[in-house]
This record gives C-alpha cells, structure tokens and sequence, in this order.
C-alpha cells in the first residue's frame, strides 16, 4: 500500500500542529518544517479544514490550528477520507476492470485482506501516538527551517 503524496504531507502537516496546540502556525511554516510545497500544503488545508481536522485562523497571528485533539485524531479514518481511491489493484473497481481473469482470480481477496489489515493497525493509532520522541522532532522541523532561511 502507498498513500498518496497528499495524504502524506497532510499527516505531517497535522503532526506539526499537534506539536504547537497553543497557537495558529502559519501555512508557510508548516510547509518550511515539512519541506513541502507551500501552494501543495494550502490545497492540504483546505481540505483538512473541510474535513473539520483543521480551522484557520486570520489576521496578523493566523495559520491553521487543530481543530481535534491528537489524542482523537484515528490515523486510519484520517487515510480514508484523504485517499480519494484505495483500489490497490485494477480489478477493484468494476468501472475500469479489464483483467480478463478476474472472475476466477484469488490475487484481489488477498490484497484486499491486505489491505483491510493494514487499515486495521491504522485504526489502533491517533496522531498523538507518532509524535514520539516529540523533542527530536521539533529539533529537526526546527533544522529544516533554518536550512533553508
């Protein structure tokens, strides 16, 4: 399984904020900290503020603040609603199928067991269960930053 680049940069813009709690970080930091595009990272905040993960905040303080606690934030509810398609294989989606063997093919039950069990141990963790260890991480965030100011 590969989660998009989307989805990716999306978790650790959260992880950022989940780190700051107190206070609204301006998009262009996150992307900064997260080596990410800026404009990538405000598509990610829009829909993370669609979703009701995120709000933002205006004025001369503003950025983006958790609107959910990390504790409560499921790392495997947050992969579904960020993967726009999670069909690992051609034959999932009865729409675009043309593999001809599909109907006696085993390969799409055991990928989608796969699958399931890989959003099962998504589904045992929150945001706040990766922000271990939280000083090294802050540590380096901060070192990207001045890497590139």
């Amino acid at each position: 399984m590969r989660l998009t680049r989307f989805t990716d940069n999306a978790i650790r813009g959260l992880m950022v904020l989940a780190l700051e709690p107190e206070r609204a970080v301006p998009v262009n930091e996150v992307a900064l900290r997260m080596n990410m595009s800026y404009e990538h990272f405000v598509k990610i905040v829009q829909r993370l503020t669609e979703l009701g993960y995120v709000r933002t905040v205006r004025g001369r303080h503003g950025g983006v603040q958790l609107a959910t606690p990390a504790h409560e934030l499921q790392l495997g509810e947050l992969v579904r609603r960020l993967e726009e398609n999670l069909s690992i294989v051609e034959c999932f989606s009865p729409e675009t199928n043309t593999c001809p063997i599909a109907p006696a093919c085993a390969l799409a039950g055991v990928i989608d067991e796969a699958l399931r069990a890989f959003l099962a141990v998504l589904d045992t963790r929150t945001l706040a269960d990766v922000l271990t260890p939280e000083r090294e991480l802050v540590r380096l965030m901060r070192a990207q930053m001045d890497s590139v100011a």
